[in-house]
Protein backbone atom coordinates (compact mmCIF):
# COMPACT_ATOMS: atom_id res chain seq x y z
CA UNK A 1 0.00 0.00 0.00
CA UNK A 2 1.16 3.60 -0.57
CA UNK A 3 1.97 6.53 2.06
CA UNK A 4 -0.65 9.23 2.36
CA UNK A 5 0.43 12.06 2.05
CA UNK A 6 1.39 14.38 4.93
CA UNK A 7 -1.58 17.34 6.00
CA UNK A 8 -1.82 19.87 7.71
CA UNK A 9 -3.44 19.35 11.96
CA UNK A 10 -7.16 21.68 11.67
CA UNK A 11 -7.72 23.08 15.07
CA UNK A 12 -11.43 21.76 15.57
CA UNK A 13 -14.12 24.20 17.69
CA UNK A 14 -16.06 22.80 20.64
CA UNK A 15 -18.68 23.47 18.61
CA UNK A 16 -17.71 20.53 15.76
CA UNK A 17 -17.72 17.63 18.79
CA UNK A 18 -21.31 15.45 19.46
CA UNK A 19 -23.11 16.23 22.59
CA UNK A 20 -21.54 14.88 25.46
CA UNK A 21 -17.93 15.11 24.00
CA UNK A 22 -14.75 16.59 24.69
CA UNK A 23 -11.78 16.95 22.78
CA UNK A 24 -8.47 14.42 23.22
CA UNK A 25 -5.37 15.55 22.47
CA UNK A 26 -3.66 12.69 21.83
CA UNK A 27 -5.21 8.91 21.20
CA UNK A 28 -5.82 6.70 24.36
CA UNK A 29 -5.51 2.94 24.19
CA UNK A 30 -8.91 1.50 24.98
CA UNK A 31 -9.62 -2.28 24.50
CA UNK A 32 -11.57 -5.17 25.86
CA UNK A 33 -9.25 -8.15 26.39
CA UNK A 34 -5.30 -8.30 25.70
CA UNK A 35 -3.12 -6.88 22.51
CA UNK A 36 -3.40 -10.01 19.89
CA UNK A 37 0.05 -10.76 18.34
CA UNK A 38 0.31 -10.79 14.96
CA UNK A 39 1.41 -13.89 12.86
CA UNK A 40 1.67 -12.24 9.10
CA UNK A 41 1.42 -16.33 7.88
CA UNK A 42 -1.75 -17.45 9.83
CA UNK A 43 -3.48 -13.84 9.14
CA UNK A 44 -6.72 -13.81 6.82
CA UNK A 45 -9.58 -11.09 5.90
CA UNK A 46 -12.56 -12.86 5.02
CA UNK A 47 -15.74 -12.13 3.46
CA UNK A 48 -18.48 -14.50 3.74
CA UNK A 49 -22.17 -15.12 4.43
CA UNK A 50 -24.87 -13.74 2.59
CA UNK A 51 -22.79 -12.95 -0.97
CA UNK A 52 -24.04 -12.46 -4.14
CA UNK A 53 -22.38 -15.93 -5.74
CA UNK A 54 -22.81 -17.69 -2.21
CA UNK A 55 -18.78 -18.10 -2.09
CA UNK A 56 -16.39 -16.10 0.42
CA UNK A 57 -13.59 -14.63 -0.48
CA UNK A 58 -10.20 -14.40 1.79
CA UNK A 59 -7.28 -12.44 1.00
CA UNK A 60 -4.12 -13.23 3.37
CA UNK A 61 -1.90 -10.03 4.64
CA UNK A 62 0.34 -9.18 0.94
CA UNK A 63 -2.67 -9.28 -0.76
CA UNK A 64 -4.96 -7.00 1.49
CA UNK A 65 -2.03 -5.24 1.97
CA UNK A 66 -2.10 -4.72 -2.37
CA UNK A 67 -5.83 -4.04 -2.67
CA UNK A 68 -6.00 0.02 -3.61
CA UNK A 69 -5.08 2.36 -1.05
CA UNK A 70 -7.55 5.51 -0.20
CA UNK A 71 -7.23 8.04 2.59
CA UNK A 72 -10.28 9.57 4.87
CA UNK A 73 -9.46 12.23 7.07
CA UNK A 74 -12.13 11.80 9.53
CA UNK A 75 -12.97 12.46 13.49
CA UNK A 76 -13.26 9.51 15.97
CA UNK A 77 -15.53 9.56 18.69
CA UNK A 78 -15.17 7.40 21.93
CA UNK A 79 -18.35 6.47 23.98
CA UNK A 80 -16.23 7.09 26.70
CA UNK A 81 -16.54 10.22 25.82
CA UNK A 82 -13.29 11.93 24.19
CA UNK A 83 -13.34 12.29 20.54
CA UNK A 84 -9.99 13.26 18.95
CA UNK A 85 -10.56 15.18 15.37
CA UNK A 86 -8.96 15.79 12.17
CA UNK A 87 -6.93 12.48 11.38
CA UNK A 88 -5.91 11.31 8.62
CA UNK A 89 -6.85 7.40 8.12
CA UNK A 90 -5.07 5.45 5.35
CA UNK A 91 -6.50 1.77 3.86
CA UNK A 92 -8.60 -0.20 2.05
CA UNK A 93 -12.10 1.93 1.93
CA UNK A 94 -15.43 -0.25 3.01
CA UNK A 95 -16.83 0.28 -1.09
CA UNK A 96 -13.38 -1.93 -2.58
CA UNK A 97 -14.38 -5.06 -0.36
CA UNK A 98 -18.16 -4.57 -1.94
CA UNK A 99 -17.11 -4.53 -5.05
CA UNK A 100 -14.90 -7.56 -4.87
CA UNK A 101 -17.44 -9.69 -2.72
CA UNK A 102 -20.67 -8.02 -3.57
CA UNK A 103 -23.13 -8.51 -0.91
CA UNK A 104 -26.53 -10.55 -2.17
CA UNK A 105 -29.95 -8.20 -2.51
CA UNK A 106 -31.42 -8.85 0.28
CA UNK A 107 -28.28 -8.13 2.79
CA UNK A 108 -29.21 -5.72 5.22
CA UNK A 109 -26.61 -5.43 7.71
CA UNK A 110 -22.73 -7.06 8.44
CA UNK A 111 -20.93 -8.30 11.33
CA UNK A 112 -17.25 -7.33 11.44
CA UNK A 113 -15.53 -9.87 12.92
CA UNK A 114 -11.88 -9.37 14.92
CA UNK A 115 -9.69 -11.31 16.87
CA UNK A 116 -11.09 -13.02 19.93
CA UNK A 117 -15.19 -13.69 18.35
CA UNK A 118 -15.45 -9.64 19.17
CA UNK A 119 -18.23 -8.79 16.70
CA UNK A 120 -19.84 -5.61 15.69
CA UNK A 121 -22.78 -4.56 13.82
CA UNK A 122 -23.57 -2.28 11.78
CA UNK A 123 -26.55 -1.66 9.05
CA UNK A 124 -25.29 -1.93 5.33
CA UNK A 125 -25.92 1.50 4.55
CA UNK A 126 -23.47 2.88 7.06
CA UNK A 127 -21.03 0.42 6.18
CA UNK A 128 -21.43 1.48 2.49
CA UNK A 129 -20.57 4.73 3.50
CA UNK A 130 -17.54 6.33 1.36
CA UNK A 131 -16.04 7.34 4.95
CA UNK A 132 -16.13 3.88 6.05
CA UNK A 133 -12.67 2.49 5.74
CA UNK A 134 -10.51 -0.82 6.89
CA UNK A 135 -7.55 1.84 8.36
CA UNK A 136 -4.01 0.01 8.20
CA UNK A 137 -2.43 3.77 8.57
CA UNK A 138 -2.82 7.25 11.02
CA UNK A 139 -1.42 10.29 9.70
CA UNK A 140 0.55 8.53 6.92
CA UNK A 141 1.92 6.05 9.68
CA UNK A 142 1.60 2.48 10.65
CA UNK A 143 -1.31 1.35 13.10
CA UNK A 144 0.51 0.37 16.06
CA UNK A 145 -0.69 -3.57 17.23
CA UNK A 146 -1.96 -1.00 20.53
CA UNK A 147 -4.56 0.50 18.22
CA UNK A 148 -5.34 -2.21 16.24
CA UNK A 149 -2.64 -3.27 13.38
CA UNK A 150 -2.85 -4.76 11.06
CA UNK A 151 -6.24 -3.53 10.38
CA UNK A 152 -8.88 -1.70 12.17
CA UNK A 153 -12.47 -0.28 10.88
CA UNK A 154 -13.51 3.17 11.48
CA UNK A 155 -16.53 4.31 10.55
CA UNK A 156 -16.11 8.20 11.30
CA UNK A 157 -20.10 8.83 11.85
CA UNK A 158 -20.61 6.82 14.47
CA UNK A 159 -18.96 5.74 18.03
CA UNK A 160 -15.89 4.26 17.80
CA UNK A 161 -16.52 1.07 19.43
CA UNK A 162 -18.42 0.21 16.07
CA UNK A 163 -15.28 0.54 14.49
CA UNK A 164 -13.01 -2.78 15.80
CA UNK A 165 -9.43 -3.04 15.98
CA UNK A 166 -7.69 -6.40 14.49
CA UNK A 167 -10.15 -6.87 12.25
CA UNK A 168 -10.14 -10.46 10.31
CA UNK A 169 -13.33 -10.59 8.38
CA UNK A 170 -17.08 -9.31 7.72
CA UNK A 171 -20.29 -11.09 7.39
CA UNK A 172 -23.08 -9.91 5.37
CA UNK A 173 -26.37 -10.80 6.78
CA UNK A 174 -29.95 -10.52 5.95
CA UNK A 175 -30.98 -9.87 9.05
CA UNK A 176 -29.70 -8.12 12.06
CA UNK A 177 -28.06 -9.58 15.05
CA UNK A 178 -26.09 -7.65 17.96
CA UNK A 179 -22.43 -7.75 18.13
CA UNK A 180 -20.42 -7.97 21.32
CA UNK A 181 -20.93 -4.13 22.76
CA UNK A 182 -24.49 -4.39 21.44
CA UNK A 183 -25.18 -7.71 23.95
CA UNK A 184 -23.63 -6.07 26.62
CA UNK A 185 -26.14 -3.08 27.01
CA UNK A 186 -24.15 -0.49 24.25
CA UNK A 187 -26.88 0.80 21.55
CA UNK A 188 -27.41 -1.20 18.33
CA UNK A 189 -26.70 2.17 16.29
CA UNK A 190 -23.98 3.93 17.85
CA UNK A 191 -25.04 7.50 16.31
CA UNK A 192 -22.63 9.97 18.55
CA UNK A 193 -24.74 13.13 17.14
CA UNK A 194 -27.81 11.62 18.41
CA UNK A 195 -25.83 10.59 21.65
CA UNK A 196 -26.78 6.81 21.33
CA UNK A 197 -24.56 5.60 23.79
CA UNK A 198 -26.84 2.79 25.67
CA UNK A 199 -29.66 0.30 24.51
CA UNK A 200 -32.14 1.82 27.02
CA UNK A 201 -32.14 4.44 24.52
CA UNK A 202 -32.90 2.71 21.40
CA UNK A 203 -36.32 3.52 19.53
CA UNK A 204 -38.41 0.73 17.77
CA UNK A 205 -36.55 0.23 14.82
CA UNK A 206 -32.93 0.66 16.41
CA UNK A 207 -32.34 -3.07 17.11
CA UNK A 208 -32.68 -6.34 15.70
CA UNK A 209 -36.72 -7.55 15.95
CA UNK A 210 -37.34 -10.07 19.27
Amino acid sequence: MGQPESREYREPEQAELPPGQRLQRGWPVTHYGPVPRFKPDRWEFRVFGATADGDKRCWNHDEFSALPFSTVVADLHCVTKFSMVGAEWGGVPARTLLDLAPPAPAVTHVMVWAEYGYSSNLRLADFVSDRTIFATHKDGELLTAEHGFPVRLVVPHLYAWKGPKWVRGVEYMIADRRGFWEERGYHNVGDPWAEQRYSYQELPGDGPEL
